[in-house]
């Protein structure tokens, strides 16, 4: 039974990998009584039988983008969260490949665009599996000051959140409540 009312209908949860986005955006669905959109690079990219390429990641881009558009579309007005949306897919474009689709302008088009954001730290311990790249401190820093800068052009609220279990999860309905 939530507990709140989440004053936004569409929530993207971005952060570098490992921080949890995944983990937080079902505790928070489960809090608000919401749904979740669950990331589809992670299940595309571990069924490949080869190296993700420039085109698979074009994919996942828009798919990432129909389902920011369906969410646009919904007359609803339970939550859905995010779980690594479209920021993230344009971010991973830019650093491993040097270009993107020409519909992925800067920023990213208005129909994608979350309602608020939640930019997840990377302060939790790395966990290592098949489809993560970028395990080293600094570069997890380095893929979050990019979110950031990615998602201040959107213009929409963001939050930062920070801590550990049940204080991320804490930190994040109180972003998400008195924001």
């Amino acid at each position: 039974m939530a507990q709140e009312t989440a004053p936004y209908n569409k929530i993207g949860i971005v952060g570098p990998e490992s921080v949890g986005k995944s983990v937080l955006a079902f505790q928070l669905a489960e809090h608000f009584s919401g749904s979740v959109v669950k990331e589809f690079a992670r299940d595309y990219v571990e069924r490949l039988q080869r190296p993700y390429t420039y085109e698979d990641v074009c994919m996942i881009a828009e798919q990432n983008r129909q389902e920011a558009q369906k969410g646009s579309l919904s007359s609803h007005h339970t939550p859905v969260f995010y779980d690594t949306e479209l920021i993230v897919t344009k971010v991973w474009l830019d650093e491993v490949y040097g270009r993107r689709p020409d519909w992925l302008n800067s920023p990213i088009p208005e129909d994608c665009m979350m309602d608020c954001y939640l930019l997840l730290a990377p302060d939790l311990p790395w966990q290592a599996d098949i489809v993560r790249e970028n395990g080293d401190e600094r570069r997890r820093q380095e893929l979050f000051e990019l979110y950031r800068k990615e998602i201040a052009l959107t213009r929409r609220p963001f939050f930062i959140i920070c801590g550990q279990g049940t204080e991320r999860l804490n930190n994040a309905i109180k972003a998400i409540t008195q924001h």
